[in-house]
């Protein structure tokens, strides 16, 4: 964690993938970020991947140093509580994430009545409010039909959530750069975004939505080929695989040049008349460059395809499960300083990472573990609600909120 966000107070209402993700980046950047999830747990509590404990693996990951209070969202008087959390006074609070606004009690227009300055940040599925996942908004922008092998007809859905990490990390960016309007103006305010909108949004970004209006010939799968350039993935003599890339002027010629296929490139670009120091070209072309490479990454191991390709400065990668990655890559580990290898209760013991972005004004911190639900409960009525021991245990009693601690602390007692 680091301590550029200091002081700074946000909570969060939240279930899935993006807003999750946000709160854990403010958080690892030093904020106070509180979690509230309802009695029991939230949409997020048994969210696979599992431990063989059955505790989620995920919740640990996306709620790394956070708060967590477990209340009775259903009761007005665990709603009030919420209320008071988030409006909480405060010149670096009333900052507040959600992706499960609740007209009527858990919406703008209803929390701003408590502070004027309120910033809120809702996600929502679609621009019309609509529930939508990763895993609907892109079939419904075409990804599937342009991932697989190619010539294969069956749409293909990524495994990667890609538009909630996107969409995370613009509530980040949503948030600051309300709270820097306020710090102007002292004006708070609502934002909305929805995932389906930074999904479009990038698609445009990226030329794609141009390229299906203005080209006649539509892009379709192309395997594990980088688009538009040259990228592709070969086999070793040990029936390993590996990426190559050959993108920029420099990647290209490297490749060609520890491949010692100079000569036989010439004579292709001789023969199509194609001049392949485009990047253009070596996409067209990518099925012949390909075969000539192919035969000498087929009569390598891949060791020594890894010696050559780093000596002649290669930009490639090994193909690996992610349980090799976790074994062979010294990136995720010890070696790395964003990582630290921490035993977690319930789960077990593994490299756990801290925040992938280094500030020069601020030393890096140790990553932080994810609460156990509701574990900050009695702290937040105590320190945010302002509540004392009395009212706090009363909450405690009535089945309002609820805390691991608490429980233990009253056995004690």
């Amino acid at each position: 964690m680091s301590t550029v966000l200091k002081g700074m107070r946000v909570v969060e209402g939240s279930a899935f993938v993006a807003v999750p993700l946000a709160g854990m980046t403010l958080a690892q950047m030093g904020a106070d970020v509180i979690r509230f999830d309802r009695i029991g747990g939230g949409l997020d509590a048994k969210r696979w991947p599992v431990a063989p404990s059955g505790q989620s693996l995920f919740w640990a990951g996306m709620n790394k140093g956070k708060r967590s209070i477990a209340v009775d969202m259903k009761s007005p008087e665990g709603q009030e509580l919420i209320t008071r959390i988030i409006t909480a006074p405060g010149d670096d609070a009333g900052l507040f994430l959600t992706n499960l606004r609740v007209r009527g009690w858990m919406d703008y227009e209803t929390l701003s009545r408590h502070r004027e300055d309120l910033i809120m940040v809702t996600l929502m599925g679609d621009r019309r409010g609509r529930p939508q996942v990763d895993y609907t908004v892109n079939p419904a922008l075409g990804i599937p039909d342009i991932t697989g092998p190619e010539g294969h007809e069956e749409p293909v859905a990524n495994a990667l959530p890609a538009w909630d990490l996107v969409a995370g990390n613009m509530v980040v960016s949503s948030l600051l750069a309300a709270e820097r309007h306020r710090l102007r103006t002292g004006e708070g305010q609502d934002v909305e975004l929805s995932l389906k909108d930074v999904a479009a949004a990038t698609l445009g970004h990226l030329g794609m939505i141009g390229d299906a209006v203005v080209n006649q010939t539509q892009r379709g799968k192309s395997g594990n080929a980088l688009y538009g350039a040259y990228g592709q993935d070969f086999a070793t003599a040990d029936g390993k695989r590996v990426m190559v890339i050959g993108l920029t002027s420099r990647q290209w010629h490297g490749l060609v040049k520890v491949t010692s296929t100079t000569e036989k490139m010439a004579a292709l670009a001789s023969a199509t008349g194609a001049d392949l120091s485009e990047e253009g070209v070596r996409w067209k072309l990518r099925h012949q460059i390909t075969e000539v490479l192919q035969p000498w990454f087929a009569t390598r191991t891949s060791a020594e395809v890894a010696t050559l390709l780093d000596a002649a400065g290669v930009t490639w990668s090994q193909f690996r499960t992610v349980q090799e990655a976790v074994t062979q890559d010294p990136d995720i580990g010890p070696d790395n300083p964003m990582f630290e290898t921490l035993h977690q209760p319930g789960l077990g013991t593994f490299p756990v990472p801290g925040a992938p972005v280094t500030f020069s004004a601020h030393e890096r911190t140790r990553p932080a573990k994810a609460p156990l639900l509701g574990a900050q409960t009695e702290e937040i009525l105590g320190d945010i609600v302002g509540m004392d021991d009395t009212e706090i245990a009363r909450l405690f009693d009535a089945g309002i909120v609820q805390s691991p601690n608490f429980a233990v602390s009253r056995k004690v007692a």
